[in-house]
């Protein structure tokens, strides 16, 4: 069974929970460590001989070029984060189609073909933004990472469809590859990555994926963000709680991601579609 990896290129100081502190115009001010952390997973991934997904931020991507060339160039998929890491939610329509487009136009033109991935900034489709998925297939999209079929307090639909599937809509449709979770009286428990792979033991993780996909019979799909292994980036002055979300347990990534691959199979999203949901 295959399951997708995908990688969610941001740096640290765009994370959502970072929102209230940082502005977007003093990203460019703070120290940049989304090069060398890229430069780590890509050695990780070519010693386990793994392609995967990586979601780059249109923002990254313009003042990076060269960088999403050298992941396309080896091998992996290259996709679209949005521009400016803004809740769907918390945009308008045309705002979102302008800033998904913007994006869309940097990283192609920084690797001189089409993307067909997205997934939103904190898998922020919800109930109500279900027309972003109209969007996504207008702008030529053939896929789509950011419905988490959970409860939380930023994002999720819970009653979602916990696995890849195709959706049809307003006479286009779209595949939507959802964050992985498992279903535990009657609700969706997520270990897909992100905090979740930080904080959960790994044990609970390698079981929960080898019940996906022995017993269940799907795929599953994890994602990673570039600074979760990097136990050395600055600390920002942000509230005790956010602080302890986003820096605990940083130095225990890189080796789970290792036992991970080495446990399971994983390729791009795109691998995912062509050989699980195609056939």
């Amino acid at each position: 069974m295959i399951n997708a990896l995908t990688i969610d290129v941001e740096d640290y100081y765009h994370v959502t929970a970072f929102e209230p502190y940082i502005s977007n115009e003093e990203w460019g001010c703070l120290p940049s460590r989304v090069e060398c952390n890229i430069m780590k997973i890509l050695e990780i991934l070519d010693s386990y001989h793994v392609k995967a997904t990586f979601f780059i931020l249109g923002w990254v991507a313009e003042r990076n070029p060269s960088l999403v060339r050298l992941i396309h160039n080896q091998g992996h998929e290259i996709a679209c984060h949005g521009y400016a890491h803004k809740l769907v939610y918390k945009t308008t329509q045309e705002d979102f189609r302008m800033d998904v487009r913007k994006a869309k136009f940097i990283i192609e033109d920084s690797i001189g073909t089409n993307i067909n991935g997205f997934r939103a900034t904190s898998f922020s489709f919800i109930e109500s933004t279900l027309w972003a998925l109209n969007i996504l297939i207008e702008e030529g999209f053939l896929y789509d990472s950011s419905i988490f079929p959970v409860h939380h307090d930023r994002y999720g639909i819970p009653y979602w469809q916990r696995f890849p599937h195709f959706i049809l809509r307003n006479g286009g449709g779209i595949y939507e590859l959802p964050p992985s979770t498992l279903k535990i009286f009657k609700n969706n428990i997520p270990i897909a990555g992100g905090a979740y792979l930080r904080f959960l033991p790994l044990s609970l993780v390698n079981w929960g994926i080898k019940r996906i996909n022995n017993v269940e019979k799907k795929p599953a799909v994890l994602y990673l963000h570039p600074w979760e292994i990097d136990a050395e980036q600055p600390e920002l002055k942000v509230g005790k709680f956010r602080r302890f979300r986003h820096y605990s347990k940083l130095d225990k990534v890189e080796n789970k991601i290792k036992k991970i691959l080495s446990a399971f199979e994983f390729g791009t999203a795109s691998d995912l579609i062509s050989r699980t949901l195609s056939s």
